[in-house]
């Protein structure tokens, strides 16, 4: 399976960087399907109340699924550049100081994340260690929906370091759309069509 990033020349990636690219895919298309399957969950328990229809613990399925789908979703979010980023300052840099910059606010992102990480997979653990279960209507073990939420915060602490190790060697960084040389013009139509900023 061929993937391609913008600009990317697949024949001259190694198999590190095609496994990154394919975990962040992966996490991408896992969190459709979690989106999928929160339609599928909603639209049954809508369309079940007319026939007396029920799905047990509907509700908890579909924030399980909820929590899965925002997490998992991340790490290929910020990869291609759809989250939302705030560049007042770094928008402002050019050469080397915009790359320290940059290596900076990916540094100070990832230490913040990988603090997160490490208490998500401690609860994870924690679930599985002391055999929590759902107080509702299944005892559904917590630490099966609690994988979604940990293991996504892990690939986007994978991504931003991925990302920091990019950027120090002297690459662009994935997340950035435009190119060098744009336009305040070509700018604003790249936005109004949808490209992120």
């Amino acid at each position: 399976m061929g993937i391609a990033l913008a600009g990317d020349d697949v024949t001259s990636r190694g198999p590190v960087r095609r496994a990154l690219d394919l975990l962040y895919l992966g996490a991408g298309y896992a969190a459709g399907a979690f989106m999928v399957a929160i339609f599928a969950i909603m639209m049954i328990m809508s369309i079940g109340r007319q026939f007396a229809v029920n799905i047990p613990a509907g509700d908890d399925f579909a924030s399980w699924c909820m929590a899965a789908m925002a997490f998992l979703g991340l790490a290929h979010t910020f990869k291609r550049g759809e989250m939302i980023r705030v560049g007042l300052l770094l928008e402002r840099l050019h050469g080397r100081s915009k790359q320290v910059a940059e290596v900076v606010a990916l540094g100070i992102a990832a230490a913040f994340i990988l603090y997160f990480t490490r208490h998500a997979v401690q609860m994870t653990y924690d679930s599985w260690r002391f055999n929590d279960v759902a107080q509702g209507v299944v005892a559904l073990p917590l630490w099966i929906p609690q994988l979604g939420f940990s293991g996504g915060l892990v690939i986007l602490s994978i991504a931003l370091i991925d990302e920091m190790v990019s950027v120090i060697s002297g690459n662009r960084p994935s997340y950035e759309k435009g190119s060098a040389d744009e336009t305040p013009d070509e700018f604003i139509e790249r936005i109004s069509q949808g490209g992120g900023g």
